[in-house]
């Protein structure tokens, strides 16, 4: 595998989210679909690649949330059904219907505006708001939504679906009374005559804490790419992380005491330090949060982050560390030798949440993709790396 250049990437191991799926879909059981959440590039790991790979392991749905998302899947050659999670602009009727993605309705006006520019069967998903306050409608009004939609040309209610706001917590009480309220919509509208072929509401942590949300279908995201939702929540299967962020030393100096190190001058060297400059910053998405918290792994020991992480670059402490030269492996997220540095480690740096850390890798960190070992070598050099950062 050639990386000529390319001094900060990541390793999104494929094998590792099959397995994940796969172990998901043994776990809700043949009769509940996997509808795999591929939203923000994939949390960071590859829109297209992803994709793939989840739908070759199982999964029988893909959800985004944008429709330039679900155009970059139909032109990369996807033929699975794609779920718009969001909100579909006028300008975007034209688009998720010639791309035969389908919508998630929350209101007359883009039911109308899809019948009256539909010429064929349009399957949509109406979402119930339970108590996310976001995007969905008020349990009380999806009824005459539903009825509304089946009097128009072409359209058809396939889902109906809500989200937990509160499933990868540890009192499941709140999450419980959204799952008791879906169900009552499920039944009204049952009891009017129309018949839902795909109600859904379990997201990763709720699939997990709440077996009994297995309806239809469930949505994972986080869990696919081996990440757990929350300390809370324990998944009864061995997940596999999928991402590994590495960069290299490009400079080692030794720093005098007294020295300051980096931006405001928020370390200052207590004893003479051996420097090794990191090719990692904001600028990749890496937090700045981070600034004299984070540690990296070089030559499978831990080397703490001092002084502020810039945009391009960091300075870490390599004084206990033998050997550091430019050119050395720096693993930020994975493993190196016997030591692990987690997504939630530094999203505990960075005073976020793992999801964030991953979403938050930007295209210039290219993803290089792997299935067991074995290194996806393109033809040509970076250009089918790049083709899938061009898809996002």
């Amino acid at each position: 595998m050639s990386l000529d250049g390319i001094v900060t990437w990541a390793e999104i191991d494929l094998a590792a989210i099959a397995h994940n799926v796969r172990a998901m879909k043994a776990y809700v059981g043949p009769q509940t679909q996997i509808i795999a959440s591929v939203k923000a590039n994939a949390y960071g790991h590859g829109l297209l690649p992803v994709a793939r790979t989840v739908l070759e392991a199982g999964a029988s749905w893909l959800a985004v949330h944008r429709i330039q998302a679900g155009v970059a899947l139909r032109e990369g050659g996807i033929t699975a059904p794609i779920l718009l999670l969001g909100h579909i602009p006028s300008s975007g009727v034209k688009l998720v219907l010639r791309y035969n993605i389908t919508p998630t309705v929350v209101d007359h006006e883009t039911a109308s505006a899809l019948a009256a520019q539909a010429t064929r069967p349009v399957p949509v998903h109406v979402k119930v708001d339970t108590g996310m306050s976001r995007y969905g409608l008020e349990p009380e009004k999806v009824l005459a939504l539903v009825s509304h939609i089946t009097r128009l040309p072409h359209l058809h209610v396939q889902g109906l679906f809500s989200h937990f706001a509160t499933a990868d917590e540890a009192d499941l009480s709140f999450a419980r009374a959204q799952l008791q309220q879906f169900h009552e919509v499920l039944r009204a509208v049952a009891a009017a005559g129309y018949d839902i072929e795909i109600p859904h509401i379990g997201n990763s942590a709720g699939t997990i804490t709440l077996p009994e949300s297995h309806l239809a279908a469930v949505r994972p995201g986080v869990l696919l790419y081996g990440m757990p939702p929350s300390e809370h929540v324990h998944p009864p299967f061995t997940l596999q992380r999928a991402l590994t962020l590495k960069s290299r030393v490009i400079h080692v100096r030794t720093l005098p005491a007294g020295r300051p190190i980096s931006y405001g001058r928020t370390y200052i060297t207590p004893t003479e330090m051996k420097a090794a400059l990191v090719s990692l910053g904001y600028g990749d998405g890496y937090p700045r949060a981070a600034s004299n918290r984070g540690m990296v792994l070089i030559h499978g020991q831990r080397a703490p982050i001092r002084g502020r992480i810039c945009m391009d670059q960091f300075v870490v402490d390599v004084s206990h560390i033998s050997n550091v030269q430019v050119g050395d492996e720096v693993v930020a997220i994975g493993q190196q030798g016997n030591e692990e540095i987690t997504a939630e480690e530094v999203a505990a740096w960075a005073g976020t949440i793992n999801y964030e850390i991953t979403t938050g890798l930007l295209p210039q960190v290219v993803r290089v993709y792997h299935r067991h070992g074995h290194y996806l070598e393109p033809e040509n050099g970076l250009r089918q790396w790049h083709s899938y950062l061009r898809a996002v």
